[in-house]
């Protein structure tokens, strides 16, 4: 299937918590079919479920050229000093604010066959893993900004042409 239109800042899903995947069926199969296509195109690092609209705990990444998936992810770990690091989030299109993230991360969950799964990483793979986890639990990198970026990335925001 084609990739699948990204929800916008706004989207009551986006603020949702996400569901656990009960039972893997073609629904869900068909679900990680999407989320792949959707995060294969160009400057995208991670697509939640949630952000093409199904409320469910998934995710697909695509980082430094691996492209995998998460089914009912948890982050179980984080570790290092937290940094400001330029974020972005494709429900947020055009936006980028200093985000404050661990430098590494880690995430367990399962696969399409039911097995667990773990990825980690620093750098972009951390950020990423934090970002997608945030979506599942309803909360947007901009819920993470502190108060002053958090102030001027709602100006931007509703200065934006999208929103």
């Amino acid at each position: 299937m084609p990739e699948r239109p990204i929800r916008l800042f706004g989207d009551p899903v986006l603020k949702t918590v996400s569901v656990p995947v009960e039972q893997i069926d073609d629904g869900v199969r068909a679900l990680v079919t999407d989320l792949l296509d959707s995060v294969k195109l160009p400057g995208r690092a991670g697509v939640a479920a949630s952000q093409i609209g199904v409320n469910v705990r998934a995710f697909s990444y695509n980082v430094d050229g691996e492209i995998g998936y998460v089914l009912n992810p948890e982050l179980v770990e984080v570790s290092g000093e937290i940094a400001l690091i330029d974020e972005g989030c494709l429900s947020v299109p055009g936006l980028w604010h200093k985000t404050p993230r661990h430098p590494f991360a880690r995430v367990r969950g399962t696969d399409l066959d039911g097995n667990e799964i773990e990825i980690s990483g620093t750098g972009l793979m951390a950020q990423a893993l934090q970002h997608e986890t945030d979506h599942l639990d309803g909360i947007l990198y901009l819920d993470r900004l502190e108060k002053d970026e958090r102030r001027a990335a709602m100006k931007a925001v509703r200065e934006s042409d999208w929103f």
